[in-house]
């Protein structure tokens, strides 16, 4: 059986088991076998690399691996532009247009109060998630690693956390997105991006005590609701102050 050497860098050690984790290691790699097959039968998603060299060349996922190929695999790259050289999608990685899976409904809220575009899938099936992913640019959001193997899937995170406010903190830091945050930009309902309106259009649609009390009024035109500063939106702006504080 053919064999190759492959070592995984930076994160991508935390999905193998401990005895592989940052360093060479051989694997059968039968006749045929792609870049792609080999890296996800190890158990890494596909969508979390950005990086492949195979002898020291860059390569994309259908290379196919020859006996004693040198494979190296990396993340996404924070600090260095390497489009010159990253051979393994034909598009950016980092388009930070997002589409949450069914279980993370209270992350997509908590990314759309940052004010980044982020649909949710509610009960689609996987492969509707793929399509309206690739239809509308998306990367996909999920826990499911199941889900980010399947071929057609060019742009997707597997979430590590658990909690809503600590999933958040890791999405913001592995896509650099805190510099495109815009606060309450956008409806947390529907993710429709919100417009100002003046205090009078909404005097029959609020209630009188915060149409007394309150200037500033949004409402969002995909589904009409109207926002405004109150105490919920003290609660959510320590909670965005509280993550982004903690970005690197």
């Amino acid at each position: 059986m053919p064999r190759v050497t492959i070592r995984f860098y930076e994160e991508l050690n935390e999905f193998l088991p401990q005895g592989q984790r940052r360093q060479p290691f051989p694997v059968e790699a039968p006749p045929g076998s792609t870049t792609k097959s080999l890296i996800e039968n190890l158990g890494v998603p596909h969508t979390e690399v950005d990086l492949v060299l195979v002898n020291g060349e860059s390569s994309d996922f259908s290379r196919q691996l020859a006996d004693g190929d040198l494979v190296g695999v990396y993340p996404v790259f924070e600090s260095w532009d390497i489009s010159a050289v990253s051979r393994v999608r034909a598009v950016p990685l980092r388009v930070t247009r997002f589409l949450a899976d069914v279980h993370l409904g209270r992350l997509a809220r908590q990314l759309r109060m940052m004010g980044l575009d982020t649909a949710w899938s509610g009960p689609m099936g996987d492969e509707e998630i793929v399509r309206e992913a690739r239809r509308e640019s998306r990367i996909i959001l999920t826990r499911d690693r199941g889900l980010l193997k399947r071929r057609a899937v060019t742009h997707g995170y597997l979430v590590r956390s658990t909690e809503p406010r600590e999933q958040l903190v890791e999405v913001l830091s592995r896509f650099d997105a805190a510099r495109q945050v815009r606060l309450f930009s956008r409806c947390m309902d529907c993710n429709g991006a919100l417009v100002r309106v003046p205090r009078r259009s909404v005097l029959d649609v609020v209630p009188a005590a915060v149409a007394e009390t309150c200037a500033e009024f949004s409402r969002c035109p995909r589904c009409a609701k109207v926002f405004w500063r109150g105490t919920h939106w003290e609660t959510m702006k320590r909670l965005a102050a509280d993550v982004l504080g903690r970005q690197p």
